[in-house]
């Protein structure tokens, strides 16, 4: 997977609660087993009309909104376990999703797949969707290392969580066999020093 550092953007405001996997890769889509394309139809039914036209209410389709960052309302990514919208989010651009909750199945298919989901306060959601709706522009940095979030405009920051494995993972670039592979030369040594405390067996006569 790609490293993930740290970085500043520009955001795209979804400012709506429990928006499920459904809505976010509809279940037509999913008899595909590879990941490319599945960015062309994430939130399909709300970019789109019945007619296939773009719905310009929908904020994918304002072009005064950018960026890798998606700002999403509380409880994101709800519903059917489908890694498919982790793959989706990914596969549009975004880097990162910020949300008050996510359900903990999609949490983890996004972590699985270098979409960092970042967990905030209410408090400090309400004020990442006023920065971006006041400012489109406004950006934001999300530093993994040190786990927190930063309104570029006002310095006000806030602390995340994350697995430490899953952190590993992310800034390395890695896989779950990436990281196994990783330690390859400390399972050796490990191995060598099990093999050298071993007993030597006496011969029988």
């Amino acid at each position: 997977m790609e490293k993930f550092i740290t970085f500043t953007d520009t955001a795209v405001p979804l400012d709506t609660e429990n928006v499920d996997t459904d809505q976010i890769i509809p279940a037509r889509f999913l008899k595909a087993t590879d990941k490319a394309g599945f960015g062309e139809n994430l939130f399909r039914d709300w970019r789109y009309d019945k007619n296939g036209d773009p719905n310009s209410g929908f904020v994918l389709n304002q072009t005064r909104f950018s960026g890798s960052i998606l700002i999403a309302g509380n409880n994101f990514g709800c519903g059917s376990s489908r890694e498919h919208a982790a793959w989706a989010i990914k596969a549009y651009g975004f880097k990162a999703v910020v949300s008050s909750y996510f359900a903990d199945i999609f949490k983890g298919n996004a972590l699985n797949n270098g979409l960092l989901p970042v967990q905030v306060s209410p408090d400090f959601l309400h004020q990442l969707f006023t920065s971006v709706e006041k400012d489109a522009q406004e950006k934001f940095s999300i530093d993994l290392e040190n786990q927190f979030i930063k309104i570029e405009g006002t310095a006000e920051k806030e602390h995340f969580d994350i697995d430490p494995y899953k952190k590993t993972c992310l800034i390395n670039g890695y896989d779950d066999i990436d990281f196994l592979t990783s330690k390859l030369e400390a399972i050796k040594k490990f191995e060598q020093k099990r093999k050298d405390k071993e007993p030597v067996a006496q011969e029988t006569l």
